[in-house]
């Protein structure tokens, strides 16, 4: 049962009780000073306020693959539209986002605003000559290129996100280019996301032994167990794909469509087989509006992923990807409570009955 707010100052405690995912545990949590406790908390002077009574228990949702403050390469990067985005994500339940790419580095008044979720950016897109959009990202040279995916490394989340290849028939980014990348990224700490759509782009991108692929279309299947031995994560985005297909597929024959078609129907049994293999798969949908990850999470069923694996995707799984714990002690209090199971009603992910960001109640 999700209970009424009171109305005037919040309690300095609040309390939530239901089936913990993925643990399937029913227990009872603390909210203190923005954290998760599994114990009262003592001499807070204050009882604790229920507000969640039962159903199931999620840490925040998390979408991989987001690029809020821009809709398309004709608009401009705006304040404005970054906390309108952020703030469709929050509502929709995702309290965690990673940005790999934006058309401006992620503002630190983000990170400040109680209201808004977490965000893990990869500065802007890093595109070598003819691989983007022109002037949407970060235009550089190849020979370039290292010193700045080091740059926004530093000055983003320690992510940087390169454009690896873009054009069907033009060539990907050079491997032994990529690989110094990888190499001089890692150095500092950081990690490299590589965007990726053509079978040498995703080829190039796995052995350069990047950290995620994005997209992953005509990925070539034996490099999979590459990636899962060396930990390069898949962001598949098939949303944002699947919502083209029919489209696609009802234009007239061409070498763009024909590849792209060939593309799209490799990307769910990549899927497939990549979660088999053991790779990371996260749930990203890359699209607009903001605040849909759920229907990427019915594609990664749809691909074969188990639909508790599906939704661990775009919740604990991603969170401990990203670095932050799920629902366990002294964790950041950020959840999703549902009336029903996430991972047998499909429908009811789309639709959570309390949000908690940051110990305070959205929802």
């Amino acid at each position: 049962m999700t209970l009424p707010i009171r109305k005037g100052p919040s309690a300095m405690v609040l309390k939530v009780q239901g089936i913990v995912l993925p643990e399937r545990e029913h227990r009872t949590l603390w909210i203190h000073h923005g954290r998760l406790w599994t114990e009262p908390v003592p001499d807070t002077g204050a009882d604790a306020e229920l507000v969640v009574d039962g159903g199931w228990l999620l840490p925040g949702l998390v979408d991989a693959h987001t690029h809020p403050g821009a809709e398309s390469v004709d608009d401009s990067f705006t304040d404005e539209a970054l906390r309108r985005h952020l703030t469709d994500h929050r509502d929709a339940g995702v309290l965690l986002v990673r940005t790999p790419g934006s058309a401006a580095r992620i503002p630190s008044w983000v990170d400040d605003d109680p209201d808004l979720p977490r965000v893990r950016s990869a500065g802007r897109w890093l595109a070598t000559p003819g691989r983007f959009f022109p002037g949407f990202g970060r235009d550089v040279s190849e020979a370039d290129l290292v010193d700045a995916a080091v740059e926004e490394a530093k000055a983003s989340s320690g992510w940087c996100k390169v454009i690896g290849d873009w054009k069907y028939y033009e060539p990907a980014l050079p491997l032994e280019i990529l690989s110094a990348v990888v190499e001089a990224v890692h150095a500092v700490g950081g990690k490299v996301a590589a965007h990726c759509q053509t079978a040498d782009g995703c080829r190039n991108a796995v052995l350069a032994g990047v950290d995620s692929l994005e997209h992953g279309m005509h990925l070539d299947l034996g490099l999979i167990d590459r990636m899962a031995a060396q930990g390069t994560a898949l962001v598949p985005t098939l949303s944002v794909f699947g919502a083209g297909a029919e489209r696609r597929r009802a234009a007239e024959p061409s070498g763009a469509r024909d590849w792209w078609l060939a593309g799209w129907d490799g990307m769910l049994p990549s899927v497939r087989a990549a979660y088999e293999a053991g790779v990371t798969v996260l749930a990203g949908t890359d699209s607009f509006p903001c605040g849909t990850v759920a229907s990427e999470v019915e594609w990664l069923v749809r691909a074969g992923m188990p639909a508790e694996a599906a939704l661990g995707s775009a919740s604990w799984s991603a969170r401990s990807w990203l670095g932050l714990p799920g629902l366990t002690d002294g964790a950041p209090a950020d959840l999703v409570a549902y009336d029903t199971d996430p991972t047998r009603d499909a429908a009811a992910l789309a639709h959570p009955r309390r949000i908690i960001l940051r110990g305070r109640v959205v929802v």
